[in-house]
């Protein structure tokens, strides 16, 4: 894989109001094809800079590319390129799950036709045909994630990013999404992802990033990592680099 799905180049953010930079020369690159993990403490920086990357926050140097793209530049057809899984949900809750993805799937371009036959397989890999019609409010926690997720691929991205997907949710459930990731990604779509499930970063991403305080501390393949730092697994590697516990709050 010598594509880049994203490069970032030297960036620097800083929130208004705060004088201290969050980000100052940061340098990251995501292949296309990576199961590709972020991870650190709370308040190291994670979520920031996967708003960043997927423009909902605006840097003020260097820059970001997706696929070649400057994500500054010609945002309504980047916009196409990639799909976002926030840990907050992004749907309409008065609406059913076929309702939200008419819209988002109407939203992303999307041809009727082709919302109708992405809709009907989603809900069905997802397990909500037989709630296809119902409002999403009444769904439980779990249910709700699988939405969001199925919003998130829509429209086909060639990268997803997700940000805590199965916050909240059964093993069950977590299982099921982690499943439909991994083959998800098999099809070609890269995938990059934040979450506090150690053990579940561990069973989806091949290559890993930590970040703490701002900066990239450790990037390569997790396999890598463990032997150079001659840990067995994620959380103590975490651990190790960090010197912090992992809080999940």
């Amino acid at each position: 894989m010598s594509n880049a799905a994203v490069r970032i180049n030297d960036l620097g953010f800083t929130y208004p109001r705060q004088s201290a930079s969050c980000f100052t020369n940061l340098n990251l690159e995501v292949q296309e094809g990576e199961r590709f993990g972020l991870f650190g403490p709370n308040g190291a920086g994670k979520t920031t800079l996967m708003n960043c990357m997927t423009g909902l926050l605006r840097f003020s140097e260097g820059s970001i590319q997706l696929l070649g793209h400057e994500i500054t530049h010609h945002k309504k057809a980047i916009n196409k390129l990639f799909g976002f899984v926030p840990q907050d949900f992004s749907f309409y809750q008065e609406l059913s799950p076929a309702e939200n993805l008419a819209f988002f799937g109407a939203w992303s371009g999307l041809q009727k036709a082709e919302i109708k036959n992405k809709t009907t397989e989603l809900l069905e890999v997802l397990g909500l045909t037989e709630v296809r019609n119902k409002k999403v409010e009444q769904f439980s926690g779990g249910m709700k994630r699988r939405v969001n997720l199925a919003i998130g691929v829509i429209h086909n991205p060639r990268i997803l990013f997700l940000d805590e997907p199965t916050v909240g949710v059964d093993v069950h459930t977590r299982h099921a999404i982690i499943n439909y990731l991994k083959k998800l990604n098999e099809d070609g779509t890269t995938l990059i992802y934040t979450s506090h499930q150690l053990s579940e970063a561990e069973d989806l991403c091949n290559k890993v990033a930590l970040i703490d305080d701002g900066k990239i501390i450790a990037h390569d393949t997790l396999n890598q990592l463990l032997i150079d730092h001659k840990e067995d697994g994620l959380e103590g590697l975490f651990i190790n680099l960090t010197g912090k516990s992992y809080r999940n709050t």
